[in-house]
């Protein structure tokens, strides 16, 4: 389910609601910070399976920095003091780029893929920003100086855009038509549908779709000369 977060949830709180809501399992592939609004994907059921193929998509950001500012967490939610020292250069880092884990020492390596400045006043700067699963943008908007992430929305994880955010759950098979497709015969379906292997046919790594007549059958993925499935869905 394609979720448009507000300003103030958490995520769990958003799945917990769905959850009442409908009675069943449910979670989500990748969180939100509670001042940050946007895209949540919302799993549903079995699809919870499924997170591992969800998590690793691009996610894409309108964010706004407020100039001539500091926060102690690098967003509103933290302690803030007015410096008046309004960064010249606006470029925020793209490619490989090493950020400290907010309120930890840890560091990660992420790939921010672009970010452009949208607009800016006198106070403040909007970027869209596209980046790697793991990102902290408010740690990206930091890097400017006398500055912190005032807003902040995803709208786009993957292919999935938050203006399709609606209270109807989107089917498996379309959910997951960006995976690659092996389209298999009955045998090889009915061998699936039990957890059973198939021949693999020069498939590349990483995981793909197992398909037969139309029906997502199972997420496999190549070991060796097989495809062998992680999740069965039949």
């Amino acid at each position: 389910m394609l979720v448009d977060k507000p300003a103030g949830d958490t995520s769990h709180d958003v799945v917990e609601r769905i959850r009442r809501e409908r009675s069943q399992k449910a979670g989500h592939a990748g969180t939100l910070d509670p001042f940050a609004t946007g895209l949540l994907l919302v799993l549903l059921g079995r699809a919870t399976r499924l997170q591992r193929y969800l998590l690793p998509l691009p996610k894409t950001y309108w964010a706004t920095a407020r100039l001539g500012w500091r926060s102690t967490t690098g967003d509103p939610d933290g302690e803030l003091s007015h410096t008046g020292t309004v960064p010249e250069r606006l470029e925020l880092p793209t490619g490989r780029v090493r950020q400290r884990v907010p309120m930890t020492s840890a560091e990660r390596e992420v790939e921010v893929y672009r970010a452009e400045l949208l607009r800016r006043d006198d106070d403040s700067a909007e970027f869209e920003i596209e980046c790697s699963t793991g990102t902290y943008v408010r740690t990206l908007i930091e890097v400017l100086g006398d500055a912190y992430c005032e807003r902040l929305r995803r709208i786009a994880i993957g292919p999935f855009r938050v203006e399709a955010a609606n209270s109807e759950p989107l089917a498996v098979r379309a959910a997951l038509a960006f995976l690659p497709e092996r389209i298999l015969d009955a045998a090889e379906a009915e061998r699936v549908a039990h957890g059973g292997w198939v021949p693999a046919a020069g498939e590349a790594d990483g995981p793909l779709r197992l398909t037969h007549e139309g029906r997502l059958l199972a997420v496999a993925r190549r070991r060796e000369a097989a495809l062998r499935p992680e999740v069965v869905l039949a």
